[in-house]
């Protein structure tokens, strides 16, 4: 009989790719997807626990299979990642839910064959959280779920300890892949067909901090993967603005197949809350950095994330976020309330904004970042772009795709062109969507 499995994924990019590589482990054990929970043998759950959201959504979502579970005792549960890695969170899970078979962590995510075999040989439960974390073990065996996007891992962890952040002790210290193993994924990939590579890390400019590159360090990481022959693009996040330089920016000048788009995360326009976010920048050197990047690139867009309601946040520290938001012009911005995390510094911290307060302030971000995404739409009529077609929209019956900055364009077209370059004519704006006549396509 046939065997199935089906993923729940929250959180970032870094966890939808970490779950197309536990996706490759649970093919190689002979299990085949499925979108439907009810139908599954297994099912995993790849957690976030950033913000309180996403695990409020998680609890929820597996207390809802203690019914499943009882009608099917031999359906597999497994929980992983970032939240089961959270001190004192496994043990919350285990009271909470003890119908869940299987919990492991970020650390040892190559480990879940192992653990599936332990329980199919008769454990009642199998829980393996790895305190620290090791050597980097190259995987070879992703599912991609995403062509004609692939995401690549640059390098795993964080040493910044932001205050109001838990990556660093979920994910660990900032481990980098070697440079050759990468640029061999990239080589393979684009043989494969995919046309968008993105290289992923906590914070990629920091890449070969830790010294195990030879010297490599992001730059020239960029050159090396921008350097591979082949009809495809190039993205890169996440950039933390106490690191982004100048060289690579040049970089970005030398290929063209860069994206001129940096995501870089401000968070704050206010120095004051800045510094108490431990940050290690000041707004002016944030916006010397705006301006070092479009004096090579005019058309550059930027992409940021912005949390609202930090701990002693002011209206005027508010307002500073507001003003630095025109300044800069965001493509778009990922808007966010603060969420207090047990065991970051900002948890504890005195002056506590209240929630009316904070809901106030991201409604009139909201705001003031969507009035600017639709000014940046208008700016696209009667041009002509270029996008890299992604999927098909069966409700509109249109093919999609972005531009280089991420913005997203829809167009009629009489055959598949997944995966394909089509140079669209802009004809409407709406919001943050464009739509157009295809006029070439590669």
């Amino acid at each position: 009989m046939e065997l199935k499995y089906h993923i729940v994924t929250y959180g970032c990019q870094m966890n939808v790719h970490e779950s197309e590589k536990m996706a490759g482990i649970l093919r190689k054990l002979g299990y085949v997807e499925t979108s439907t929970l009810n139908d599954a043998d297994l099912i995993l759950f790849n957690t976030c626990c950033i913000r309180e959201n996403a695990e409020n959504h998680a609890f929820g979502n597996i207390g809802a299979l203690k019914k499943l579970k009882k009608e099917k005792p031999e359906l597999i549960i497994a929980v992983g990642g970032c939240m089961t890695q959270e001190k004192g969170k496994t043990e919350i899970l285990k009271q909470k839910f003890p119908f869940i078979d299987i919990m492991f962590g970020t650390l040892n995510l190559e480990e879940l064959e192992r653990l599936i075999l332990l329980k199919k040989q008769g454990k009642k439960r199998v829980v393996e959280i790895r305190e620290k974390e090791g050597e980097i073990i190259e995987f070879d065996g992703a599912y991609r779920t995403s062509y004609p996007n692939a995401w690549v891992n640059i390098m795993y962890g964080c040493n910044n300890f932001c205050s109001y952040c838990i990556v660093p002790y979920v994910r660990g210290r900032e481990r980098s892949r070697k440079p050759e193993n990468i640029v061999a994924e990239v080589e393979k990939l684009v043989k494969e067909g995919y046309r968008e590579i993105t290289l992923l890390g906590q914070n990629v400019n920091s890449y070969g901090n830790d010294g195990n590159t030879n010297s490599v360090d992001f730059a020239k990481l960029l050159d090396m993967v921008a350097s591979i022959q082949g009809d495809f693009r190039v993205r890169f996040m996440t950039s933390h603005p106490k690191d982004f330089n100048e060289e690579v920016v040049k970089v970005m000048a030398k290929h063209r197949k860069i994206c001129r788009l940096v995501h870089l995360p401000v968070q704050s326009g206010s120095n004051a809350v800045l510094k108490e976010m431990n940050r290690r920048y000041t707004r002016e050197k944030y916006l010397e950095e705006v301006k070092m990047l479009r004096s090579y690139f005019p058309d550059a867009e930027l992409t940021t994330d912005i949390i609202v309601g930090f701990p002693g946040e002011t209206e005027e520290d508010y307002l500073q976020t507001e003003e630095l938001v025109k300044e800069v012009g965001f493509a778009s911005a990922f808007t966010f309330i603060y969420s207090p995390r047990t065991g970051t510094k900002a948890a504890t911290m005195p002056n506590q904004i209240s929630e009316d307060i904070q809901k106030n302030r991201i409604m009139r971000l909201v705001k003031l970042v969507n009035s600017l995404t639709r000014q940046k739409s208008e700016k696209y009529l009667n041009k002509t772009i270029e996008i890299l077609c992604e999927d098909y929209d069966e409700k509109k019956g249109l093919y999609l795709g972005r531009d280089e900055y991420g913005r997203m364009g829809y167009f009629k077209f009489e055959k598949d062109v997944i995966g394909k370059f089509v140079t669209l004519k802009i004809t409407k704006a709406n919001g943050i969507s464009l739509y157009g006549e295809a006029e070439n396509v590669r």
